[in-house]
């Protein structure tokens, strides 16, 4: 049987994508060095969140995750953050390659969240492979990539911001139901307001000249 071992190198930003994707690096061995005629890879990532110590302000930005820190032990659960594929070309041996992880800005998704929150450090990853092999010396033959193949990387959160930062610099995607952005939409026409930025502003310097004064704009 194939025995493929699996290490994750490093991960930087895809600088040409279509949106924000991480490039892993992944060393691929077979443990006899047999010839592998190719593999077409699916890999499972998760956040291991509980691998990791957390600054006071990060454990604030935490709350919509996991509650209060006293909750931790029983909250601080793996976070689902990407499934990709793709196929290996043929080795001897060992190769290495770049596995393309689309990413999102979307808030909504639990691993976005996440990774806004962390001021800086190292994201416990954990990389879960499947897919199948095809190899043999003297013939072709396909096999499964065994269930309990994986590898682990701790990727600084540098890598994250930078992304993001060059996909979309100094802005933030927020998404809303239609029946709230249409009070808002309302709300700008109003006052004439030449953007959402103003009107995010104008709203939140209104609300905290009033607060407690009496029904807003989304109640």
């Amino acid at each position: 049987m194939t025995d493929l071992h699996f290490a994750c190198t490093g991960a930087r930003p895809e600088p040409y994508g279509a949106g924000p994707t991480l490039l892993f690096g992944l060393r691929v061995e077979e443990a006899d060095h047999q010839p592998v005629h190719a593999v077409v890879l699916r890999c499972q990532i998760r956040i291991e969140p509980h691998q990791r110590r957390y600054a006071p302000e990060e454990q604030e930005r935490l709350g919509d995750l996991f509650g209060t820190p006293e909750r931790w032990g029983t909250t601080l659960k793996p976070v689902q953050f990407a499934h990709a594929a793709t196929v290996v070309p043929g080795f001897d041996g060992v190769t290495e390659i770049d596995l393309p992880v689309p990413c999102t800005y979307d808030t909504e998704v639990a691993s976005a969240s996440y990774f806004r929150a962390l001021s800086g450090g190292e994201i416990p990853l954990l990389l879960l492979f499947s897919g199948t092999v095809f190899s043999g010396p003297r013939g072709f033959h396909a096999e499964p990539i065994p269930w309990h193949t994986e590898t682990g990387y701790r990727m600084p959160v540098a890598v994250w911001q930078r992304m993001m930062a060059d996909c979309f610099p100094n802005s933030a995607w927020l998404r809303l139901r239609s029946d709230c952005l249409e009070e808002l939409r309302r709300f700008r026409s109003a006052r004439a307001l030449p953007s959402w930025e103003d009107t995010f502003a104008t709203l939140l310097r209104e609300v905290g000249d009033s607060r407690g004064a009496g029904e807003g704009w989304l109640s």
